[in-house]
């Protein structure tokens, strides 16, 4: 028995974590022999073999197994010992083919590792360490091959698809994708979700609840086991595939579910293609989800080389304006974007440091029904009201630039036709960054197929995934940002194409202004650990005029006014916009000035603490650059409890004095009655010294840690 395991064990990576797995599966002598003899090269006939290879973290503390112990690939993961992921199927179906998982066994695997370290061109974490250990695995059922490919982080897993190209296949259809996520104790987890395949793509306010009440859901989908352990599952290098949701059948067994094209099909593709990455973040704690790069790490490096040209920054615009039903995006009286008002944007942004201007509205197109009528959008021509020529000539003599807006109401083909001479019309008057918008209800974007046919599919089905990385490609031909709303989540693809520098994806500002209900307290400190897990979020903050219809108003900003700073730092985006009215900075000049200072582009960033929906502390350095990086900066937000944090500033330089500008509501602020009582004070600090912050409720507490030394 004794060298029938030796031999066993030596063929896993791990011997201890293969100790476990066998006692855990409670293998049988005559499996251990079957395996053993297979790995003497003296295989037995008439015995079916059930393999396992597992692959364990950098740090040991993740162990994935994947077996076929049931005559199908399956899976499990433990965290610290114990089981976070129970047995959970793999596999895919296809239209020809059947069903790629029953069957197929493991017929060989290698393992490895890689350390590496990348920088970003931007981010909120200019250099990323890369380290994971690896098994490429072979599945084979004797007529078809399918590989499995899992990489272990420190962090998480992720794990993808490969059908490689074989002998008679060509083009294929998946039907189904089998591959499970299954929850040990769901009833005794707690999940915060918003549904998929909803009418308001993902702008919704996130609901709370036990996971196994949960029924199709986006992702990432965040939750916390009994025991504590904090874990979020999504996907990374979503590229020509359909996004994943996940559909809980049997309690706690999360299934993948793919979005389907308008004719039922899933992902239409050929043979030699690799599925997204699936990806499981796990964590002691909910601040650790924050400090997670998994997303990132799964995704391929910069394809577009040299991409200086690519400017974090922040931004005002005529928009909020049109929110309020100040402006109006069609042309008339009350018009937004003329040629005077863009000026006058221009001269606050260039008077206060900003770098660019939004302009919604200046194309023909908004009026009448622009929300169901996308088809008479025009990309080229502006209202007679809007001079392009003399607004671009305006902001070059201020160095403000015009930062471009198209809006497609989700009408794609008759984007697709113009999209070249659009940009190059942008291209030619000196826009950098282009701000596209998809409204339209779920499952109603429009396209003309080959066949002059009209279809309407899902803004995160497979074919608007190409769409979405088309605009971003044509996009990077130009030198030109796209900074996507209503678009598909984010998957990490910034890596890869570094031009794709924000997107919308979730419930932001503007349904404060007329949403029913409005964002409450906790849903940015639900966001945090749930939306800007995938990435950047152009939420729009800095509303300084609370509630425009009065405290009592059903629409209004349901925060402090510091919270509204400190969203600067903790919803990261290597764009942000002072979001509200002119008028409003200028009436509240030294609450503004942060918003002037704060920078969007970081050289590290750390979340110091926080729970999901409850409040979070993130800390952020500047990178060098336009600075000398040496300052940093913190945001502290909290849901509508009030709350006392005791913050540790060991995460500034040693040795070094900071004068702490410290934004922080005031003792009588609260989101109901009281939103705009806050204090402005500074204070010496080093990296010895604890700060506690008071939070109103819906309040928070921005910081600049200016050195001085």
């Amino acid at each position: 028995m004794y060298s029938l395991r030796s031999t066993l064990l030596s063929y896993h990576d791990n011997a201890a974590i293969q100790k476990k797995t066998f006692h855990a599966k409670k293998r049988s002598l005559s499996k251990l022999a079957t395996i053993t003899s297979i790995i003497l090269g003296t295989a037995l006939s008439n015995v079916v073999v059930a393999k396992t290879v597992s692959v364990t973290s950098p740090d040991k503390q993740i162990v994935v197994s994947i077996f076929d112990d049931n005559g199908q690939p399956e899976y499990n993961v433990e965290f610290h010992g114990k089981k976070v992921i129970t047995d959970s199927r793999l596999g895919l179906v296809f239209k020809s083919l059947g069903e790629l998982a029953q069957g197929f066994t493991i017929e060989k695997s290698k393992l490895g590792n890689t350390q590496n370290r990348w920088q970003q061109p931007w981010g909120e974490q200019e250099w990323i360490e890369d380290n994971y250990n690896q098994a490429n695995i072979t599945l084979s059922n004797g007529k078809y091959k399918l590989k499995l490919h899992f990489k272990a982080f420190d962090d998480g897993i992720g794990f993808r698809y490969e059908l490689p190209k074989q002998a008679e296949l060509s083009q294929l259809t998946i039907t189904n994708e089998l591959t499970e996520f299954s929850v040990p104790m769901p009833e005794k987890a707690q999940a915060w979700w918003i549904p998929a395949r909803g009418w308001n793509r993902y702008e919704y306010l996130y609901s709370n609840s036990a996971l196994d009440k949960v029924t199709n859901v986006h992702t990432p989908f965040t939750f916390r086991l009994n025991s504590g352990v904090h874990m979020s599952i999504h996907e990374a290098a979503l590229v020509d595939y359909a996004s994943m949701t996940l559909n809980q059948r049997r309690s706690g067994k999360l299934k993948a579910d793919l979005t389907p094209w308008s004719d039922g099909s899933l992902v239409k593709t050929q043979a030699g293609f690799f599925s997204p990455w699936r990806t499981i973040q796990i964590s002691d704690d909910a601040a650790g989800l924050l400090n997670s790069h998994l997303i990132l790490n799964l995704n391929e490096p910069n394809k577009l080389g040299d991409v200086s040209w690519v400017e974090p920054g922040k931004y005002v615009g005529i928009w909020w304006g049109m929110h309020l039903n100040e402006n109006t995006w069609g042309s008339g009286e009350k018009h937004g974007a003329t040629t005077s008002e863009t000026k006058r944007y221009m001269d606050f942004a260039a008077n206060n440091g900003f770098d660019g201007v939004l302009v919604e509205g200046w194309n023909h197109g908004w009026d009448g029904s622009w929300f169901h009528n996308g088809d008479v959008f025009s990309f080229t021509q502006p209202y007679s009201d809007f001079d392009l020529d003399a607004v671009s000539h305006y902001g070059n003599q201020k160095g403000v630039k015009l930062i471009g807006h198209h809006e497609t109401s989700g009408s794609v083909t008759n984007y697709r036709n113009q999209m070249q001479d659009a940009y190059d019309l942008y291209q030619q008057h000196g826009v950098s960054q282009i701000k596209t918008g998809y409204v339209a209800d779920g499952g109603d974007i429009k396209r003309i197929d080959e066949n002059g046919i009209t279809r309407h599919e899902w803004h995160d089905g497979q074919f608007m995934a190409n769409e979405y990385l088309y605009s971003v490609q044509e996009a990077a031909k130009r030198q030109l940002s796209i900074n996507t709303h209503e678009p598909i989540k984010d998957t990490g693809l910034r890596r890869t194409y570094p031009n794709w520098i924000s997107r919308e994806g979730a419930r932001g500002q503007e349904f404060n202004a007329w949403g029913t209900p409005p964002n409450n307290p906790a849903h940015t400190t639900t966001l945090a650990f749930t939306r800007m897990l995938a990435g950047p979020m152009d939420f729009t903050p800095g509303i300084f005029d609370l509630a425009p219809k009065g405290l009592d108003a059903i629409n209004r900003v349901q925060t402090t006014l510091t919270k509204q700073l400190a969203l600067y730092v903790v919803l990261y985006s290597p764009i942000q916009m002072a979001a509200d009215l002119p008028r409003n900075y200028l009436e509240r000049q030294d609450a503004f000035q942060f918003i002037k200072d704060v920078p969007t582009d970081w050289h590290q960033s750390i979340a110091l603490a926080g729970e999901v929906g409850e409040y979070v502390v993130f800390a952020r350095q500047e990178r060098a650059g336009k600075s000398d990086g040496k300052d940093w900066y913190l945001g502290a937000i909290t849901d509508d409890n009030a709350r006392e944090i005791e913050v540790k500033l060991d995460f500034l330089t040693q040795g070094m004095r900071y004068e702490a500008q410290i934004y922080r509501d005031g003792k009588g602020a609260n989101w109901q009655n009281n939103p705009y009582d806050y204090v402005i004070e500074t204070k010496l600090v080093n990296a010895a010294d604890i700060l506690t912050l008071k939070l109103a409720s819906s309040g928070g507490t921005a910081i600049r840690f200016k050195a001085v030394d």
